[in-house]
């Protein structure tokens, strides 16, 4: 039976093409026999000012002599064009040879860097489980290295005769071992669910999960300031993975609800997670003072007692880890430090531009402070929008540096009349949920988010919009504090709940205002970074104004909108 590394895989719900990579990791570790080393989810990136190369591995085997093959998967339907084999994804497609070429070569360059040239061996192979290619010529691939559909059973003793079991080990094998399993660096990405329960995996490049860790000082008291996609979520799953793997027990402590509950899906069943006013009603309760959700000033209650009830030392913790920071108050940070073992480490992870409460900063004296500016999460168009539209009023984000491969989303901008704004917005809303679909985009992986708070929302009490069933928040919390939500396919929530999220496709909407200064900045920020692929903007007329591109360049949609 072949190792499979990450070894955590069969635990990971995974839908789509995900699911179907699990299907093949099954057989690879039922087929291949002992020696065989199997992993899944190498990415790597090299990003040089402007220009990016983005090379992914859907499965990177090693023989047991250290000899490497990369498999690359293709489900699903595939195009045999002029030019090659090609993938079809939303409106663009790629071509596969390429694809795996840039791949085949970045590795190449990558081992002869690390063991120099001449010391390894790589093989190739397309694995399309789904497709019969009819001409192998065209397909730009060695037709001995491709399985189709027709082929499918033999893939396994295809992979054996490509990497003999029993040829002398290469001097560089347990290297490529360690290169690979560095190359991994995974860590669960709270981001990615959208109010599912799967766990997705992602691959940040540089960012602070990977390097932040390795910081040593005593007391270790570190405030990470942060910019939206820099990976502070996944640097916090990460750090209390550590924890319970050294046998401590974290604590996550995050302002908003629904980050606490994505976090808790992910994060390991060991820690502690809650929001801060989630965190005081359980030390109430267990103090025998359980609160009343249905008074109207409960907030200010649940702090107030959790301020004055002394600390069991069962609510003590190794390791402390306060999340969107920027929101918290001053008094907080005093009641949290008793929560601290002696010795413990805490953690101050904040951005100050997604701060929409414009509260002053916490005082952390003595603390050492680490700062992020790159946003790996955000395409490369809609971070250059963003600065674009945001940098003049909040001069940090004209700093902010992109760290994605990806670009060309191409922004969405809808415009509506603010003098029929209820009506006008949802309409538009509508139209935006139409466009998301037909781009090939799945309601699970829609967003609708509200400029307004929940209360300001002509949205919020609605459950449809069109056809459309909305899943959102009533308002509404039962007897344990837990919020109630109405059932439905698209998620419709408001920024001020959303930080700390993202989605797929995000429908920016209800954007108005009169006058454009610095809260208003902030919160189109916040609402522009929450999305990873598609930005759709639906805003008033006297918004609108504010939205353009500097340069004067409206996108396809905003002219649209006009002449209707």
């Amino acid at each position: 039976m072949a190792r499979i590394v990450p070894d955590d895989w069969k635990s990971l719900a995974a839908t789509g093409a995900a699911a179907r990579e699990r299907e093949t990791l099954a057989l690879l570790e039922e087929a291949l026999p002992d020696g065989y080393t199997v992993y899944h989810g190498v990415h790597w990136t090299r990003l040089n000012q402007n220009f990016s190369v983005f090379g992914e591995a859907d499965f990177v085997i090693v023989s047991p002599a250290g000899r490497v093959m990369i498999v690359e998967q293709k489900t699903g339907f595939l195009r045999e064009t002029p030019k090659g084999l090609v993938k079809v994804y939303l409106q663009t497609e790629r071509n596969v040879a390429i694809a795996l070429a840039h791949t085949i070569e970045s590795l190449h360059r990558r081992f002869t860097a690390a063991f120099g040239a001449g010391t390894y061996f790589v093989e190739e192979l397309l694995y399309c489980p789904d497709h019969i290619v009819k001409d192998a010529a065209i397909a730009g691939v060695n037709p001995a290295r491709i399985v189709d559909a027709t082929r499918k059973d033999r893939l396994a003793a295809i992979i054996r005769e490509a990497l003999p079991a029993d040829e002398p080990r290469l001097a560089c094998a347990p290297k490529i071992h360690h290169f690979l399993a560095d190359e991994l660096a995974l860590s669960p990405d709270a981001s990615a669910l959208v109010g599912q329960a799967g766990t997705l995996v992602t691959r940040l490049a540089g960012g602070l999960a990977t390097w932040a860790r390795r910081l040593e000082f005593a007391p270790f008291r570190l405030r990470v300031i942060g910019t939206a996609g820099s990976g502070k979520t996944q640097l916090a799953v990460q750090v209390m993975n550590d924890a319970v793997a050294r046998g401590q027990t974290p604590l996550y402590v995050c302002f908003n609800r629904p980050l606490a509950d994505h976090i808790a899906r992910v994060a390991p069943s060991e820690a502690k997670v809650a929001n801060y006013h989630q965190l005081c009603d359980w030390i109430a309760r267990d103090a025998g003072r359980a609160p009343d959700f249905q008074a109207g000033d409960v907030f200010d209650q649940l702090e107030t007692t959790f301020a004055e009830t002394p600390i069991d030392p069962r609510w003590q913790f190794d390791v402390l880890i306060v999340d969107e920071g920027q929101d918290f108050q001053q008094p907080w940070v005093t009641a949290l430090e008793r929560l601290l073992r002696p010795n413990a480490a805490w953690w101050w992870l904040e951005d100050p531009l997604q701060n929409l409460y414009m509260r002053e900063p916490v005082a952390l004296p003595g603390w050492t402070t680490l700062k992020e500016t790159t946003n790996y999460r955000s395409p490369r168009d809609i971070l250059d929008y963003v600065r674009d539209v945001v940098g003049a009023s909040v001069p940090v984000a004209a700093a902010l540096a992109s760290g994605s491969p990806f670009d060309g989303s191409d922004i969405s901008l809808s415009v509506y009349d603010e003098a029929n704004a209820a009506e006008g917005s949802i309409e538009a809303t509508k139209r935006a949920i139409t466009q998301a679909l037909s781009l090939g985009f799945r309601k699970q992986d829609i967003v609708v988010l509200s400029f307004r708070g929940r209360e300001g929302s002509a949205m919020s009490a609605l459950d449809h919009l069109g056809p459309h069933r909305l899943r959102s928040f009533t308002g509404t919390y039962d007897l344990f504090g837990n919020p109630e939500y109405r059932e439905g396919d698209v998620l419709f929530e408001s920024i001020y709940r959303f930080k700390g999220q993202a989605a797929p496709c995000v429908i920016f909407t209800e954007v108005d205002f009169e006058a454009f200064d610095e809260r208003i900045a902030r919160k189109l920020f916040v609402g522009a970074t929450r999305a990873t692929m598609k930005l759709i903007v639906v805003a008033s007329q006297r918004a609108a104004r504010h939205l353009h591109v500097r340069d004067g360049k409206d996108s396809r949609e905003v002219k649209e909108a006009k002449e209707v």
